[in-house]
């Protein structure tokens, strides 16, 4: 269930539109904070121009907020989408894959209509 606060706009939960972070990245995010011993900073997702297929996404930490953020939280842990990244997130799912093949954070974004190989830019 989502609850939203017109005051700083915080969903709590995983709404059906938005954008979700599975439990095991989650618990990625919440250790790599703690590892750094941090908790005032939220998991920034963005999309900017770039990479070979025209878009490419961008996951960091950042502690600042901007006007038309949308935060929505996962176990304690914020996910933060600016206003213009917001509508190419929509529905997008993070995990985290730690295999023996690769390790990482993955995107599985519904609105992407072509990736590159490597996975980091769509169009």
């Amino acid at each position: 269930m989502s609850t939203e606060t017109s005051q700083d706009l915080t969903i709590t939960g995983a709404p059906a539109t938005g954008i979700v972070l599975t439990d095991v990245a989650a618990t990625k995010v919440a250790a790599l904070l703690a590892q750094e011993g941090r908790d005032d900073l939220n998991l920034r997702v963005a999309v900017q121009p770039g990479g070979c297929s025209g878009l490419r996404y961008q996951l960091y930490f950042d502690d600042r907020a901007l006007d038309g953020d949308t935060i929505t939280e996962f176990g304690g842990v914020k996910v933060v989408t600016d206003k213009m990244s917001t509508p190419y997130l929509m529905g997008a799912s993070i995990d985290f894959v730690d295999t023996i093949e690769k390790q990482g954070f993955t995107i599985d974004n519904p609105n992407a209509q072509g990736s590159c190989a490597c996975g980091d830019s769509f169009n």
